[in-house]
């Protein structure tokens, strides 16, 4: 992970509420895209609307009941934006930096020093188990009715550094025209993220459409506390296995929903396991990946996605370029 130098917070907390998208303020070219208008015409597009026509139609060989229509959606880089670092990370180092005079031995122990200085150099340089152990610390002992309120607070208030605008409009408009697509095509969509679960789902609902029971992510441990009427649960330090990503995302789709997806969409090595395992059927599925290849309107980065691109190649899944299938990236504020 690379980590920005700063995340610009205001000091009011007042809600932002989403961007609504006009068709009226996509590009001329995007306006007789019918169902998908902030898509370019293109195969990635066209998959997606074949694929949809092919299963929904009862005289079509590739017909899916309603009940069996499953779409699953990676989060970060596929639905909104992870770079220079996930959304959760820049939640958590102002988690840090607000729980560091509770914890006076922080300001000279790694990494939670490198965070309360801005030493971004130490923060490049830490390890996967580093950041997780950053996240639980973030975390650890807050009530989920605690933690529930900070990140509402975040989402309220703190921008992107180089979008100078809110985490919370850092969506990719064509693919939340998709989730709206499918679910309109009786598609049942849900989220699954290698990202944390509560935290996903302190957003999910508002930006998506997607309610917090179809939302999977990576769980922590929580006790259950129950005192004079009031119920609550405490946050642990310590991760429900498997983490939710790689070989991890079939085993909760598996455990959370119990049907095997027909449609996925992931963006990264992460998520190959999750888009082989809903190809791996019988009957008619599809799968694609979000390649970043758009430096001027987000980002163009190949790292982290090798493999997954070689299996795109190999398997024939869909590659959505970003600078040619998207009309536009971000929605207008």
């Amino acid at each position: 992970m690379i980590l920005a130098d700063s995340v610009q917070r205001p000091r009011h907390m007042a809600a932002v509420a989403l961007a609504t998208v006009w068709i009226g303020a996509l590009p001329p070219a995007a306006h007789s895209q019918g169902d998908l208008p902030a898509w370019n015409e293109g195969a990635a597009r066209d998959a997606i609307l074949e694929f949809v026509a092919a299963v929904t139609d009862e005289t079509s060989e590739s017909f899916v009941p309603v009940e069996e229509r499953v779409a699953v959606f990676d989060n970060d880089g596929t639905l909104w934006v992870e770079k220079p670092t996930y959304t959760q990370v820049f939640f958590m180092m102002d988690q840090i930096r607000e729980l560091s005079p509770q914890h006076p031995d922080w300001a000279t122990t790694q990494p939670y020093r490198a965070v309360i200085d801005g030493d971004m150099e130490a923060l490049h340089a830490l390890d996967h188990d580093a950041l997780l152990d950053l996240l639980a610390a973030s975390h650890t002992g807050v009530t989920q009715s605690e933690f529930e309120v900070a990140v509402a607070d975040f989402f309220a208030s703190a921008t992107h550094p180089r979008f100078d605008r809110p985490f919370q409009t850092l969506v990719y408009q064509p693919m939340v025209e998709v989730i709206g697509y499918l679910e309109d095509n009786d598609f049942t969509v849900y989220i699954v993220s290698a990202g944390g679960l509560d935290f996903m789902r302190g957003a999910a609902e508002e930006i998506y459409g997607i309610p917090p029971e179809r939302v999977i992510g990576t769980s922590v441990v929580m006790e259950y506390q129950y005192d004079d009427g009031t119920a609550d649960f405490v946050r642990q330090a310590e991760i429900v296995p498997p983490m939710n990503d790689r070989a991890g995302k079939p085993v909760t789709i598996q455990r959370f929903i119990g049907r095997q997806p027909i449609i996925a969409f992931g963006n990264s090595d992460g998520d190959i396991e999750m888009l082989e395992y809903t190809m791996a059927q019988e009957r008619t599925a599809l799968a694609l990946l979000v390649h970043h290849d758009d430096a001027d309107r987000e980002y163009d980065y190949d790292t982290g996605t090798e493999s997954a691109l070689t299996r795109a190649q190999e398997d024939g899944w869909v590659v959505i370029s970003m600078e040619q299938d998207f009309a536009i990236v971000l929605p207008p504020l």
